[in-house]
């Protein structure tokens, strides 16, 4: 029950992360009035919001993997997976009946703070139910769940793109007003895809009815280790949401005309420097001060803070590096598939099937290397794939053509930088003992969102400042996403050399 609870969380967790990637660029032009055929100019604007959502959406579900790890560790697993479950939900319906961008950005944000949460808190409660020699298949059953979410909803578009017309007529027998139902069935219908999000609140019922607590958690709540976690300590998750805040506003203000380029380029590099401090020191603020509770109760058997810290810093950078190279390069390509054939051909929901269907093959098949093979080893190697496929989609598709050529390569592409989400739920518990398991990897797996943020509102500057086409090395890289796309994705050679400093533990118990 745990597993299947766990599994039906991250494939509806899977399925709301894709469906903006897939509805998105029609949502935006239809906010703004543009036609079926944008301009160049139209199309930097629509890359602009784009990523500004895909941002705002990333920075909180890095506060929510604090907001709702904390509460797993505090109250239980499964009453806080419900609880993330139903936001995310609730909220993600909500997008379909909005009249601005900006109102997305702000529904997205707290619908994110649900799938934050849900993924530390499924991986925690997995992870301690299931034994130890299970874990690398359950990392892999983890990673390929969400992914079946992502499948599904290119699956969903497709059937919906097949009977729009006559679903707007039964709409209108019965008895709805004629400009709700245009306005439901326009740009593709994105507004109906985005209220099916709410169908994963139906999950609730089953999570707190059927599910069992992890025993692990209910021995740390008999010891009266849960008692540390105080309400008061989550101000500090509310100071350092601030911080991705600042990043998100210095990255998406357009800046005056006159003001030069490395000025800008030096309020950017401040504020997101800053940003970063101020979310690093209050996401960590619940942590430190629990420990220092806890440590006071156990003395010197309790693990020192600075190592907790330490770790939880560095499951971020490996994260981070994951979830950058994921959401500035492949998030994209359904949109760079759409733009090349001016939405025909159902190229978006096609393009995001395949990356769908290679990301479940790249989950599985990276979570049980990693047990076979070595965490670390097995990190740097889906580093240097994901580089090499990520580079092959965006720089060798100079059209979309019949598709073939185009969906194989998001097929390898998506098998590759999807790979580490099965491989980070086998590394990341092995991290952080009980007590601090669900807020530790919450940490780590979601504060890398902060970064991938920072990625993603990058690939919409470059998206928008280089149009045009480029030739490096003698070779053509079309302007706009490829050029984008291409250059965010050099972030896997900062994984090959951040892995070396990360403790080996195949073949190790979970810590206790």
């Amino acid at each position: 029950m745990a597993l299947t609870a766990a599994l039906l969380g991250w494939l509806f967790d899977g399925a709301e992360m894709g469906l903006f990637s897939m509805v998105g660029r029609a949502a935006i032009q239809d906010l703004l009035k543009f036609g079926p055929t944008p301009t160049k100019v139209e199309e930097g604007q629509i890359g602009f919001y784009f990523n500004v959502i895909i941002a705002v959406f990333l920075v909180g579900a890095a506060t929510g993997g604090v907001l709702f790890g904390w509460l797993g560790d505090r109250i239980g697993r499964v009453r806080a997976m419900s609880l993330s479950v139903l936001t995310y939900a609730l909220f993600t319906g909500f997008c379909g009946l909005v009249k601005k961008p900006e109102q997305i950005a702000v529904l997205r944000f707290i619908a994110a703070l649900g799938m934050g949460g849900e993924w530390s808190l499924g991986v925690a409660l997995v992870m301690e139910v299931w034994p130890n020699k299970s874990r690398g298949l359950m990392a892999g059953l983890i990673g390929a769940a969400a992914n079946v979410g992502y499948f599904l909803v290119g699956i969903i578009g497709l059937g919906l793109s097949a009977i729009l017309a006559r679903f707007g007529d039964w709409l209108l027998t019965t008895g709805l007003p004629p400009e709700w139902v245009d306005s439901l069935v326009a740009y593709k219908g994105w507004r109906l895809m985005m209220l099916l999000g709410c169908t994963p609140a139906l999950l609730t019922f089953f999570f707190r009815v059927f599910v069992p607590e992890s025993k692990k958690w209910e021995e740390e709540r008999g010891k009266g280790a849960t008692s540390h976690w105080a309400t008061r300590d989550l101000l500090g998750v509310l100071v350092g949401a601030l911080g991705p805040g600042l990043i998100v506003v210095v990255w998406a203000v357009k800046f005056p005309s006159d003001m030069s380029s490395s000025t800008v380029g030096i309020i950017r590099a401040v504020g997101s420097a800053v940003g970063l401090v101020v979310a690093t020191y209050g996401y960590l603020w619940p942590v430190r001060k629990y420990v220092e509770r806890y440590a006071a109760q156990r003395g010197n058997s309790a693990t020192p803070a600075r190592k907790i810290i330490g770790r939880m810093l560095l499951a971020a950078g490996l994260s981070g590096i994951a979830l950058m190279g994921t959401w500035a390069s492949t998030q994209s390509a359904p949109s760079w598939a759409d733009k090349l054939t001016s939405g025909q051909f159902h190229s978006r929901e096609y393009t995001q099937i395949c990356l769908a269907l290679g990301a479940c093959v790249g989950t599985m098949a990276a979570a049980l290397a990693g047990d076979k093979f070595g965490r670390r080893v097995t990190y740097f190697l889906l580093c240097v794939m994901s580089l090499g496929t990520t580079l092959w989609l965006f720089i060798m598709n100079q059209q979309y053509g019949d598709g073939r050529a185009f969906l194989a390569s998001a097929f390898i592409a998506g098998a590759c930088t999807a790979s580490f989400y099965g491989w980070l739920p086998l590394y990341l518990p092995e991290l952080f003992e009980t007590n601090v398991r669900a807020t530790g990897q919450g940490f780590g797996y979601n504060f890398g969102r902060i970064l991938a943020a920072v990625g993603a509102l990058q690939g919409g500057i470059l998206n928008t400042m280089f149009p045009n086409d480029a030739v490096v090395a003698g070779v053509t890289i079309k302007g706009g996403y490829p050029l984008a796309c291409s250059t965010m994705s050099l972030i896997y050679i900062v994984g090959m050399l951040f892995i070396w400093l990360a403790p080996e533990t195949k073949d190790k118990p979970l810590p206790d």
